[in-house]
Order: C-alpha cells, then structure tokens, then sequence
C-alpha cells in the first residue's frame, strides 16, 4: 500500500467526547482538531487521566466521539457499521498497547499473522509475511515460541511486529514501552522508528516518557480536553 497516496492518514474534526457518571457528565475531550501526515511521527503527552488514551480509541474508531467527525485515510468512519469500521482499522491501521495482548495458546508466528488471516489473505502466505516481519524485529529464532516462552521485551516486539505486519497507514500506541525496563523500551521505541522509516508508517504515540517523546517529529499536549502544539 502506498501510504503517501493519501493526503492525511487520520483526520478529526470538533471531535467530543463525554462520559455519564452516574448523574454528573465529563466532557473529556473537547472540539479536538487534529491531522496526522503520511509517515508522520507525533507524540501525545498529558497527565494521567487527561483522556489521552480516549482520544487514541476514538482516532482508530475503538469508541465513537460524542461529537465530530473521523476520517481514516479519507474515509469518514461516522455512521459506519461495525463491521465496516473492523475492514477499516484491520486494512489501514495497527495497534500496540503497554501490555502486549499476545493469545497465549499460538505461537509468535501465528500470533503475529493473525490481522493478515482476519483479512482474508491466504494462511499460508500470511505465516511467510509474519516470519519476515519477525525477523526483522530480531525474534527470527522465536518464531514457533509462544508468549509465555518470550521475555517481556520479545513479547513487545512480537506486538510491534503484528501491528505493522499489515503495512498499514498508521499505528496507534498506547504507552507501548510502559511495561518494559529502561533497556528494553529505548530498544522497542528504535524498533519503532526503523520501521517507520522503512515502511512510511506513521506513528501515534501516548506516552509520559519525555524523552521519547522528544524524538517524535511533533508533540501535541492533551489538558482539560483541549489538545494544542508543544
């Protein structure tokens, strides 16, 4: 796919979200303008609680906003089904969590050609692309092992590795270096940013790592609800 063919990969426009608590509504995110650029690295910093991952969720049409519009690759993602909004997300995007959200009963391999199967590729095609996609994480000699046989730094390279095995325009990471130590996150984060450059795909990061953050190409702050430029 040709991620460039497409003038935004994610758009959001006066993009809302509130929460019923009991008797009470919180407007966590309030008129969100935003545009993500092909190959586009941008990090999303704020306080715990500040609805970073909220606005993650509703960007890859996880949730639906309370008001405003979505658009994936130019699609707008409004009154589609859920079914429809599923075909979306498995084509043009990919996602990593803190925690990796392997299935413990498959192997990496396996795990990692699942996006390409649920997209109705062959099976047989989608374990030779997911093996590829191993190795170039480095977890080549790890392909027939299965979560609980992989470190926590394998294990998020294994999610790193299901997220991109689609190619797909953009991933979404929540907090995807959050769980590892020191070590293993600069290593997973460089991980990242190889393959963006190597695959065109851009990136959206929550994090409260600074330094990470720091080496994204922008930095967008999330307070009260309103998101504006660092």
């Amino acid at each position: 796919m040709n991620n460039a063919a497409y003038e935004y990969v994610l758009q959001c426009e006066h993009l809302g979200k509130t929460f019923n608590e009991g008797p009470a509504e919180v407007e966590v995110l309030k008129d969100v303008n935003l545009t993500i650029e092909p190959g586009e690295r941008v990090a999303i910093i704020g306080r715990s609680g500040s609805g970073k991952s909220t606005l993650l969720h509703n960007l890859g049409g996880l949730d639906k906003p309370t008001t405003g519009n979505i658009h994936i690759c130019g699609e707008n993602i409004a009154g589609l089904s859920e079914t429809r909004r599923g075909l979306l997300r498995n084509k043009h995007l990919g996602f990593i969590y803190q925690f990796h959200h392997l299935l413990p009963e498959f192997t990496a391999t396996e795990n990692v050609a699942m996006p390409l199967i649920i997209g109705s590729h062959d099976p047989e095609a989608a374990i030779t692309t997911a093996q590829q996609m191993l190795e170039k994480v480095g977890l080549g000699h790890r392909l027939l092992h299965k979560p609980g046989e992989l470190s926590g730094g394998e294990r998020q390279r294994a999610a790193v590795a299901r997220a991109l095995v689609t190619n797909p325009a953009c991933v979404l990471a929540d907090e995807p270096t959050g769980n590892l130590d020191q070590k293993n996150a600069a290593q997973v984060f460089d991980l990242m940013l190889e393959l963006n450059q190597d695959i065109g795909t851009s990136i959206v990061m929550v994090t409260h790592d600074e330094r990470l953050a720091q080496r994204m190409s922008r930095i967008l702050q999330l307070e009260e609800g309103v998101i504006n430029e660092v």
